[in-house]
C-alpha cells in the first residue's frame, strides 16, 4: 500500500465503477452515530402540529339586541350560542326556506310552517358566525350614532335634504308655517310666541315626511314602469335601520328618513323593493331584476351604509 492509495494485486478483479462506493471504517462509524441519533427521541419540546386552515378570531362578548315581540303576541325565543344568549323573533310564513333578517333591533327569523323548531335552531347554529358578526356590527354602528351630538335647532342650522344641506330660517310669526324655497335652499319656519323646541322639531319632521311621500310616489311610478310591475300602495315607515319592505300583495313601505339621502340612493331602495314584486327573495334572479334598472346597486348599498353612519342626529324618536 502506498500513500497515494491502495495497490491492487493482479489476482484481484477490477472494481465495478457503477457499483455504490464502499464506506470506510470511520465513515461507517459516523453514519451509525447519525442514524441512532435520528431514531432517538428528541429532548426538545415537540412543536404542535399547525392546522391547515386557521379558525377566524373569536368575537368579543357583547350585549345582543333584543327585538320587539311579534305583533301576533308570540313570545321571543332564546338560544344559547357559545357565550351569547340570543333572543330572536320567529314568524311562520308560506316561504319555502328559513330566512334571517338582522337590523338594529336584533334577529328576526321567518320559517315555513312545516319546519320544526329544532330544525330552525340548527339553521341558526349553522349560521351563528354570520349572525353574531352582523349583530356586533349593528351594535357598533348604533353606538356610534348615539355618541353623535344632536343638531342644534337654531336659526341657520343645516338640515340634510336629498344629499345636500338646506338652511333652517326661524321667523317670528303670528301663525306657524313651513315654506321651502328650492332655489335658495332655505326652509323657513314661522315661530309663534311660546313655541317649544320639540314642537319646532315636530313641525320640521312633518315637512320632511310630506316631502318623502311625494318623492317616493314619484320614483315608485317611474321605476315600476321600467320594471313592468304594479304596486298596490305606498306607506311611510320609521324603522330604526330598515329602509324598505314589500309584501306579496305589492304593498311597499319606505323609510321616510331616506329623504335626507341623495336621490340616487332613494332610487336604489325604490328599485330594490319593486324588484320584490317579481322575486320575493334575495336570490341571483332577484339581483338580476334590480340590475336591469339599477346596475350600480352594490355601490349604492355601500354608500347607503356609509352615509347612515355619517348622518347627523336630527330626531331621536
Amino acid at each position: 500500500m502506498s500513500e497515494a492509495g491502495t495497490q491492487l494485486s493482479p489476482a484481484q478483479p477490477a472494481p465495478d465503477k457503477s457499483a455504490a462506493p464502499r464506506l470506510t471504517g470511520p465513515q461507517l462509524e459516523l453514519f451509525a452515530q447519525d442514524f441512532f441519533a435520528a431514531i432517538e427521541p428528541s429532548q426538545r419540546p415537540a412543536t404542535p402540529p399547525q392546522p391547515l386552515f386557521k379558525a377566524p378570531p373569536a368575537l368579543p362578548r357583547f350585549v345582543l339586541p333584543t327585538p320587539p315581540p311579534p305583533l301576533d303576541g308570540t313570545p321571543l325565543r332564546r338560544l344559547q350560542l357559545g357565550a351569547h344568549n340570543l333572543e330572536y323573533a320567529l314568524r311562520r310564513s308560506t316561504r319555502r326556506s328559513i330566512g334571517f333578517m338582522i337590523d338594529d333591533d336584533g334577529l328576526r327569523v321567518t320559517a315555513p310552517r312545516r319546519v320544526t323548531l329544532p330544525e330552525i335552531e340548527n339553521a341558526i347554529r349553522a349560521k351563528q358566525r354570520w349572525i353574531l358578526t352582523k349583530l356586533h356590527e349593528r351594535g357598533e354602528r348604533r353606538a356610534q350614532r348615539e355618541v353623535k351630538a344632536p343638531l342644534a335647532w337654531v336659526d341657520g342650522a343645516q338640515l340634510p335634504y336629498l344629499g345636500e344641506d338646506i338652511t333652517l330660517r326661524l321667523k317670528d310669526a303670528t301663525r306657524s308655517h313651513c315654506v321651502f324655497d328650492a332655489e335658495a335652499r332655505v326652509l323657513e319656519v314661522g315661530v309663534v310666541a311660546g313655541l317649544a323646541e320639540w314642537q319646532l322639531k315636530e313641525r320640521v319632521k312633518r315637512w320632511f315626511q310630506a316631502e318623502a311621500k311625494r318623492l317616493f310616489v314619484e320614483r315608485l311610478d317611474l321605476y315600476a314602469a321600467r320594471l313592468g310591475v304594479t304596486y298596490q300602495a305606498c306607506a311611510l315607515s320609521a324603522a330604526g335601520s330598515r329602509w324598505g319592505s314589500c309584501t306579496v300583495q305589492g304593498n311597499i313601505r319606505l323609510n321616510w328618513r331616506l329623504v335626507h339621502y341623495p336621490l340616487a340612493l332613494v332610487d336604489y331602495v325604490v328599485a330594490h323593493e319593486l324588484a320584490h314584486i317579481r322575486e320575493m327573495n334575495h336570490s341571483a334572479r332577484f339581483w338580476a331584476v334590480v340590475a336591469s334598472v339599477y346596475p350600480d346597486y352594490d355601490d349604492a348599498k355601500a354608500a347607503l351604509r356609509r352615509r347612515s353612519q355619517e348622518m347627523p342626529v336630527l330626531f331621536t324618536d
